[in-house]
């Protein structure tokens, strides 16, 4: 991972992944074979981008006050393959690797967590992790509902 100097640093290279999330939901909401699936996928393009506008709010004016909740996993991203993202992708291959890459965001906030010295922005990272795994979550249970239930 790349060594930061500060947390404007830190804060910039969240916020830049932010932005490669919302790019990433956008192309997907953009191949989206059927409407419910364009929905999905454009919903969690706004949720990436309320991320976004939180890390450049926080960069900005400092620290705001976020709750902390208890999310589930179900663990199915751990236990499926990761396709590398393209065009002509199924709804399965979409979610599978909208899961990886929720995961991969849980993991890199929760790294991030642990290279701060402040206890308001390891409570910031902890959070934005939380919601990262969240997203994971929903992207399970759309995968269990449509997926593991149809086989």
């Amino acid at each position: 991972m790349k060594e930061f100097t500060n947390i404007n640093d830190i804060l910039d290279f969240a916020i830049a992944r932010e932005q490669d999330a919302v790019d990433f939901y956008n192309r997907l909401a953009g191949n989206a074979r059927n409407n419910d699936m364009r929905q999905i996928f454009e919903q969690f393009a706004r949720e990436e981008m309320g991320h976004k506008a939180r890390l450049t709010k926080i960069k900005e004016e400092g620290i705001v006050t976020l709750p902390k909740e208890k999310v589930a996993d179900l663990k199915i991203a751990d236990y499926t393959v990761l396709d590398p993202e393209r065009d002509d992708m199924t709804y399965e291959q979409a979610l599978v690797l909208a899961m990886k890459r929720e995961k991969a965001a849980f993991k890199l906030y929760l790294t991030l967590s642990e290279r701060v010295d402040k206890q308001e922005y390891k409570d910031l990272f902890k959070q934005l992790a939380q919601e990262e795994s969240r997203h994971k979550l929903r992207f399970e249970l759309e995968y269990d509902e449509y997926v593991l239930r149809e086989n």
